[in-house]
């Protein structure tokens, strides 16, 4: 038995029907079959899936590129004809070899498509292979072919010859990709974009690094954290483009690798079917681009429905890279590095083959010209008159030429005698010994070239790539994003599809009890967590019906790793034990794990219990019993007294007597820290993790600056969810009266302006340039006191440096501003700002003007300006308080003199 299996042949288990069914017998599979299914799977691996390292073609590829160069006449052919050509050396079915050539056609490297050839963007089929036509791209010409380094093999049947690889001298393997699914084994080898392999190529050769990851015709946006050189094992996360065109609609542009439109579609309706995203209708533009309008109901947010796209439809999709390749008949495992190092190295000895195979012909033709230069100069062909055999005038010729022939490389031969006597009268009567001269000088500077490219190969390689480049690269250009993605947690985008229901003395949770009390919408893939008045916890997930014990005091989605939700808790240990109150969150648990949040001793019971979003601290009043001489029945407790900590402490005391009830006196505050938020520029994303730069500390009232390079400008809540375009060039935390500089570009009237303003109404999203076509924001600063270096096309002009704080007031958003010149502007610079010092916010306040005779006998008599508007600390004597407002008014009075008077120097006083 053992030994059948280590000469690892079949076993097959038969079960004898007419007998006991428990005893079996065991055949083994021998003989064809086993030869037969090792034949199989041996040709599959070889010869159809999997293709081959040195020319990166499959058989079928390989076996229609040569096709097509036997073909080519620099005009199309019909696919039909072509496939029909290809059978010669194919042995299949046309279907197969039109697929296959359709797939080489989409991949726009190796042929020039004419006709319908489908569309890779929404998986429209090519037309019948007898309406459309093809012929080789000059790329293929230039790189692909060459009969004189080719190697040959029979066909199938015998009757022609074809390549065994073709003798490409570029990384075609890694430039188209390849997938292929054989006996036992697959490959699947991503495109990579075509400039980036040319370049990663050249710093080989150079003895430099360098590191390539995939590129997509179809676009998208890619994390390559994890492709792992494209070996086994890695990971590609890829991305369709989604931007927000309103509020109600959202625009795909690019679609994940591996989709179609038609596809990506289907998803997202199914998961608007079941509820995993909202959306209110989808249209589909797609043409030469694509376009897919995704149309939201009220009350959605985009920013949470892209994430949702991306959790729950194929907007997103991980593809799992396995370079294998055919090397010397077998199947290898190698990464892309080893891919294209090996290309490269080839690359290098082709172009040594096809050097040396010049340098061969250039010095055979230098070689008979200089013995047809004798022939004719020192009129031997006279010698062979008087001779009458064959014999005779082959040793006439080589007895005429031996004075001649010291300074030629190699010795004469036979066949150089013969190819001299075939020399035709009309050429030996018309030969110029200048002209001949010139020639074989001019194949003496070829030769040096060769020698010379030999002699520096490497560097003869790096310019042969560069040339490749130069003539082919133009339009190759990267067409997907490289971005670090962030990890959704579709817990968190999941739309409400459900309602949670509760039934508090039976103790049931779930969506079918519709006849209980409502707790929330909520999504299908949520947890919910369950406190109890015995005070237990625990987190489970949502059903239709669920039991988590009785007397219930409170339900709600569960937000992992939430730190800003504090629970306010109070509890009486055992049943005559003392009283206890604690503050805690829960972070993270074990799902459906009962959790104790008392001491743990039988009769514990909840006195009072808060879950505070936002960490609040509210003031409760503790009522006792009246017991013997206790004198206090009744004081209040302020939760903000008490620190955070974990769920599992013990807490502080309370009392030890019989506590009659406790009572809500008033709300607090929020005890939490304003929360830190961060900007990561790799992901555009916020977070509070630290990555990335620091936007700030933000309460709930603050909120984010967002201005983008298409003039528009907003201020909004910072959400973790949001989404940036791509084109945004402010993001900082907002100051509502710091006031925002502009110079932009007026397309209608062809002149620069500046402006500054504040934004009037926050989170509402508006335009402040012209709306020209041609309109374009130059600078915008959020200093108090910008500079700006105006640089003039005029040569005569300087440079002038404008203070946009006097150059023009503050006013309204929708104001155009002040014309900057009338001169042409070549640029316009932004300096460093003048000095200004920030009040501080958690301090300051801002104060309102009062009368200058109220005031005016209790200041000074030089009194220092103060800017309009600047708010000053709370523990700023009355005097000074005075001093500064009356500062305000005078500052304030000096601008409306200046507006109405054209004086300079205004005494107000």
């Amino acid at each position: 038995m053992s030994e059948e299996i280590n000469e690892n042949e079949h076993e097959e288990e038969l079960i004898n029907e007419d007998e006991n069914p428990q005893e079996e017998t065991i055949t083994k599979v021998t003989g064809m079959y086993k030869e037969w299914f090792l034949d199989y799977a041996s040709y599959v691996i070889l010869e159809r899936a999997v293709p081959s390292l040195e020319d990166g073609l499959k058989p079928v590829q390989r076996r229609i590129m040569h096709s097509m160069k036997d073909l080519d006449d620099g005009r199309y052919n019909k696919v039909a004809n072509i496939v029909g050509h290809t059978m010669q050396y194919h042995p299949h079915g046309d279907a197969s070899i039109a697929d296959a050539m359709v797939q080489i056609g989409q991949k726009e490297l190796l042929i020039d498509m004419q006709g319908n050839w489908g569309n890779i963007l929404t998986g429209d089929r090519a037309a019948a292979s007898r309406y459309i036509e093809a012929r080789l791209s000059k790329f293929a010409l230039d790189v692909v072919f060459n009969p004189k380094t080719t190697e040959w093999k029979l066909s199938y049947d015998g009757r022609r010859k074809e390549p065994i690889d073709l003798p490409v001298k570029f990384p075609l393997l890694l430039a188209q990709g390849a997938e292929g699914i054989a006996v036992g084994l697959s490959t699947k080898i991503l495109p990579h974009n075509f400039i980036e392999l040319i370049d990663a190529s050249i710093k080989y050769l150079k003895g430099r690094s360098f590191k390539i990851v995939p590129d997509f015709l179809t676009g998208g946006i890619a994390d390559f954290t994890n492709y792992n050189d494209g070996k086994r094992g890695g990971k590609v996360r890829i991305r369709a483009k989604i931007h927000q065109l309103d509020k109600k609609t959202l625009v795909i542009n690019e679609i994940p690798f591996g989709t179609t439109t038609t596809s990506l579609i289907d998803s997202i309706i199914k998961a608007n079917e079941k509820g995993k995203i909202k959306i209110k209708k989808i249209e589909d533009n797609t043409a030469a681009e694509v376009e897919i309008l995704v149309h939201l109901p009220p009350n959605v947010s985009p920013d949470k429905t892209i994430d949702a796209l991306y959790a729950f439809t194929n907007c997103e999709n991980s593809i799992s890279p396995l370079a294998c390749t055919i090397e010397n008949n077998k199947p290898v495992f190698v990464g892309v590095s080893e891919m294209l190092k090996h290309s490269t190295d080839l690359t290098v000895d082709l172009l040594k083959k096809e050097l040396e195979i010049q340098l061969n012909e250039l010095e055979e033709q230098w070689h008979f010209s200089s013995l047809e230069r004798i022939f004719i100069e020192n009129r031997i062909y006279r010698d062979i008159e008087e001779e009458e055999t064959w014999e005779g005038v082959i040793e006439a010729i080589d007895k005429g030429l031996q004075p001649y022939i010291k300074h030629l490389k190699r010795a004469i031969t036979e066949e150089d005698i013969t190819r001299l006597t075939e020399i035709r009268i009309k050429k030996i009567s018309k030969f110029d010994i200048d002209k001949a001269k010139q020639f074989i000088e001019g194949l003496e500077d070829k030769i040096a070239v060769v020698k010379s490219h030999l002699e520096n190969l490497v560097e003869f390689a790096i310019d042969y790539f560069k040339r490749l480049k130069d003539t082919y690269g133009k339009g190759k250009e990267r067409k997907t994003e490289i971005r670090i993605f962030d990890d959704i947690v579709a817990s968190k985008v999941a739309m409400n599809n459900a309602k949670l229901y509760v039934n508090r003395e039976e103790g049931f949770i779930g969506t079918s009890l519709k006849r209980d009390e409502f707790v929330t919408d909520c999504s299908d893939i949520d947890d919910i967590i369950v406190f109890r008045k015995d005070g237990k916890m625990m987190v489970t997930k949502v059903d239709a019906k669920t039991f988590v014990g009785k007397d219930i005091i409170h339900v709600a989605v569960f937000k992992k790793k939430d730190k800003r939700t504090v629970y306010n808790f109070m509890y009486r240990d055992g049943s005559r034990g003392p009283s206890y109150m604690k503050r805690f969150n829960v972070t993270s648990v074990t799902r459906d794990k009962e959790y104790d949040l008392t001491n743990g001793n039988k009769g514990s019971i909840v006195h009072y219990f808060t879950a505070n979003p936002n960490g609040e601290a509210e003031v409760v009043t503790v009522n006792l019993r009246s017991v013997g001489s206790v004198k206090k029945l009744k004081w209040d407790i302020d939760f903000a007294d008490l620190a955070v900590k974990g769920r599992a402490v013990r807490g502080n005391t309370i009392t030890k007597y019989t506590i009659k009830s406790i009572d809500f006196k008033s709300e607090g505050v929020s005890t939490l820290k304003p929360r830190k938020i961060w900007f990561d520029d790799a992901v555009q994303r916020l977070n509070v993790d630290e990555r990335g730069e620091l936007l700030g500390e933000f309460k709930a009232e603050d909120k984010l600056l967002i201005i983008t390079q298409n003039g528009k400008a907003k201020a909004v809540k910072p959400d973790l969810a949001m989404h940036f375009e791509s084109d945004m060039i402010v993001l900082e935390k907002w100051k509502p009266n710091k006031p925002i500089s502009a110079i932009y570009f007026d397309g209608e009237k062809e002149r620069y302006y500046i402006k500054r303003f504040l934004i009037e109404i926050p989170e509402k999203e508006e335009v402040f340039i012209s709306e020209h076509p041609k309109s374009q924001l130059e600078i915008v600063a959020t200093d108090y006191r910008p500079i700006v270096e105006v640089v003039y096309s005029k040569r005569s002009l300087e440079n002038e440096e404008v203070n946009l704080e006097e150059f023009i007031a503050v006013k309204g958003i929708k104001a155009q501003g002040n014309q900057l010149t009338a001169e042409k502007i070549k640029q316009v610079n932004l300096l460093e700002a003048l000095p200004f010092e920030e009040p501080e916010e958690d301090k300051l306040e801002e104060i309102e003007l009062v009368g200058e005779e109220e005031v005016e006998d209790k200041l000074p008599i030089d009194v220092p300006e103060v800017t309009i508007n600047k708010p000053i600390a709370e523990n700023v004597s009355p005097e000074e308080k005075a001093r500064i407002a009356l500062q305000k008014s005078i500052a304030k009075k000096k601008a409306e003199v200046k507006k109405n008077d054209d004086e300079s120097q205004t005494k107000l006083f």
